[in-house]
């Protein structure tokens, strides 16, 4: 139904910045798109954005994150400014699609921020 593809992750020091992107190939509407992550256990949400452009983030990064998209690509964005050691993990993109409760997952970029 749906193939996502992430990048963007990397090794970055404390303050710095990275940009993830999620690039979905599919015929389907995308409903919604979550940024989740996992840096141990399960998979916590950090942002998401809908169909209809509404937001909304984990309160670890509200005013640090932002999330995006650029409908022409077909891509979902997560600007991340001011990171924190405590924002390492492993960001997945996650996708869900008009008329299907189904999640579909990108194969997850890794994020160290560290010095």
């Amino acid at each position: 139904q749906v193939e996502l593809v992430e990048s963007g992750g990397g090794l970055v020091q404390p303050g710095g910045a990275l940009r993830l992107s999620c690039t979905a190939s599919t015929s389907r509407i995308i409903h919604t798109t979550g940024w989740y992550r996992q840096a141990a256990g399960q998979r916590e949400l950090v942002a998401a954005i809908t169909r209809g452009g509404t937001t909304n983030y984990a309160d670890s990064v509200k005013g640090r994150f932002t999330i995006s998209r650029d409908n022409a690509k077909n891509t979902v964005y997560l600007q991340m400014n001011s990171l924190k050691p405590e924002d390492t993990g492993v960001y997945y993109c996650r996708v869900r699609l008009l008329f299907d409760s189904n999640d579909y997952w990108g194969q997850g970029t890794q994020v160290t921020v560290s010095s």
